[in-house]
């Protein structure tokens, strides 16, 4: 049984545990160190909680049994999950962090126990309720979030009429509510509200998230897992627990600031992602008559391994269709080939490539690519000049020069990858389909852009076999 002292001691050096794992998170070379701080925090308070005064001896089977179920659950997600499915997985879990801080909400306003009264208890029931609110909304919004990324949802906006008017309704009606719910004196007129309460959350949280095309996916996934945080954080206040309260502000703040850095990536504001309306479920040919001026130019897997062999400078930039084909192995293979010949190969990352932040980078250190090598949109840009081959494997939006050329685009002003200022630029995709932003690409049909046509990991490994021979 731990004291109360060593209990907040045990918090404290969790806590800077939380704080290093952030830090070594936000490198790929020092990210698996970033990931151990993370586990071994998240054991300190996990003992330290089980083993602190305030568990008895009888809720320790109960406990043993959580824990059980919960890490089997998570043992068997990290075996199963792949690499490509991690966005969904993401969003799922922020909705079990809602869930709980709802779950948590109730027994706290339930509990026997509590003999809080005049100003406390006001307080105390403020808490319980926000953190309700916070956690349905999260619980909610991530639920859509992962129906959205798995493509059991469409990716295309869902706008109805009037819907800031029905947002606007719904935060009033959530503020009246939460008048009535502290001034009732009785448990059963204070569920009511709470019950009204957590509907009208749980419709915030569906409408706001439905309204979000899935070119903003990366965006909404930082925004929940920023709501997750805020509600972990309540989560603690209903528990005095100064632990949670710390580590959910961390999440909390860490989620908001990359949701900030996502929307200057794309050149948004916030607002206007909650709001809604940019992007759709992509996969639509460009309307008749709306192309650009050209004529789009294919090119077989063996002429791009005759282009990349004869390249000096080749420039990779991924995008979901290489997630979707899960080519990352054999972009690995001809990278390693390719520099074994003496060829400078590099990548470049879009911040929002992908379906969360990071995605790309994680599927290229699954595959053992150089994290040296593996450079950000801001390091990148101003060397596609000097860049003999750059190739597009299943990208789209992130590579539109019309985000720079056509003020009138739904991404104009949006950060691209230069890949057209390239001697030769190389896009691949099954079709000529448009991005989730839902318009077309004039990149395809530049001069000197050619389109090898296919799915990027069959098509990758023919290029494969042609470098190798």
């Amino acid at each position: 049984m731990f004291s109360t002292g060593l209990v907040t001691v045990s918090y404290i050096a969790a806590t800077i545990l939380f704080i290093l794992s952030l830090g070594g998170l936000s490198n790929p070379e020092t990210a698996r160190k970033g990931n151990f701080y993370g586990i071994l925090g998240m054991t300190i308070a996990i003992l330290a909680t089980v083993l602190g005064p305030k568990v008895t001896e009888t809720g320790y089977l109960p406990l043993v049994i959580g824990i059980a179920i919960g890490g089997s659950i998570g043992i068997f997600a990290a075996k199963k999950v792949k690499m490509t499915e991690m966005p969904e997985l993401v969003a799922l879990m922020h909705s079990l962090v809602g869930l709980a801080a709802v779950l948590v909400g109730y027994a706290n306003y339930l509990d026997p126990s509590s003999s809080l009264t005049g100003v406390e208890k006001t307080i105390h029931e403020v808490e319980i309720y926000i953190g309700i609110l916070i956690g349905a909304v999260t619980f909610s919004g991530s639920v859509i979030a992962f129906g959205k990324l798995s493509g059991k949802i469409t990716g295309k906006p869902v706008l109805l009429p009037g819907r800031h008017f029905l947002n606007l309704g719904l935060l009033i009606a959530a503020v009246y509510v939460g008048s009535r719910f502290l001034g009732v004196e009785g448990h059963e007129e204070g569920l009511i509200a709470l019950y009204i309460m957590t509907g009208l959350a749980l419709v915030f949280g569906i409408h706001m998230v439905m309204a979000i095309g899935g070119a903003d996916m990366p965006v909404v996934v930082s925004m929940l897992n920023s709501y997750s945080g805020w509600a972990a954080s309540a989560t603690g206040f209903m528990l005095s627990n100064d632990l949670l309260i710390v580590t959910g502000a961390l999440v909390g703040s860490s989620g908001a600031i990359l949701s900030y850095i996502m929307c200057k990536a794309m050149n948004r504001h916030f607002i206007s992602v909650i709001a809604g309306g940019f992007g759709t479920s992509g996969g639509t040919a460009p309307a008749a008559g709306s192309e650009p001026q050209g004529e789009v130019v294919p090119i077989s897997a063996a002429e791009t391994a005759e282009l990349l062999r004869s390249a000096r400078n080749v420039v990779l930039i991924p995008g979901y269709g290489m997630a979707v084909a899960q080519a990352q192995h054999t972009v690995q293979e001809i990278t390693r080939l390719l520099r074994d010949r003496g060829i400078n190969v590099r990548f470049a990352i879009h911040p929002v490539a992908g379906r969360m932040p990071g995605h790309m980078n994680v599927l290229l250190a699954e595959a053992r690519v150089p994290y040296d090598i593996v450079l950000e949109m801001d390091e990148i840009n101003e060397d596609f000049p000097e860049t003999d081959v750059a190739m597009v494997i299943g990208a789209n939006d992130i590579v539109n020069p019309g985000a720079q050329e056509d003020p009138n685009s739904p991404i104009a002003g949006m950060p691209v990858l230069e890949v057209w200022k390239a001697k030769t630029s190389v896009v691949m995709k099954r079709s000529m389909a448009s991005g989730y932003a839902g318009v077309d690409n004039p990149l395809f049909y530049k001069e000197n852009n050619r389109m090898l046509f296919g799915d990027a990991k069959k098509m990758l490994e023919e290029v494969l076999k042609d470098l190798q021979s």
